[in-house]
């Protein structure tokens, strides 16, 4: 199947999401992202998404708060204690899932986002990255 840039995000988004929510741990969010081959969670409260956080975002908090001779502990400490909440990136980017990819590809080269929430009637119901754009153009 080629991608069209005039198909919906529909057709090459991904729907079978991992969710977490913001009172969730950081704890919980290593897991996942240690159990699973993603880059992005979003956080979602009673099926609207409340933010997201990634991989990376994860990375930089670890690096950030475990400097010091208790490196260990002080980062399994914070990472039980710190509600992903506190963590999460907010103001997202959305877009329905009629909206045509290249509108996806514009936001995507505007804003430096590497995921893009797809929202329909206020409930998520997928998600558009980067590398969903790769893998369509690559079969």
């Amino acid at each position: 199947m080629a991608i069209n840039v005039l198909d919906p995000v529909s057709s090459i988004m991904t729907t079978d999401l991992i969710t977490v929510h913001p009172k969730d741990t950081l704890q919980d969010v290593k897991e996942i992202f240690d159990q699973h081959r993603i880059h992005h969670l979003p956080v979602v409260e009673y099926k609207k998404i409340v933010g997201i956080i990634s991989k990376s975002d994860l990375l930089h908090y670890e690096r950030a708060t475990t400097k010091g001779p208790y490196k260990e502990v002080t980062e399994n400490v914070r990472l039980h204690a710190y509600p992903v909440g506190d963590v999460m990136i907010t103001g997202l980017a959305v877009l329905a899932p009629d909206e045509r990819i290249d509108v996806a590809l514009e936001v995507f080269k505007e804003n430096l986002f590497h995921c893009i929430p797809i929202v329909e009637n206020g409930e998520l119901v997928g998600l558009l990255t980067t590398y969903d754009v790769i893998k369509a153009l690559s079969e």
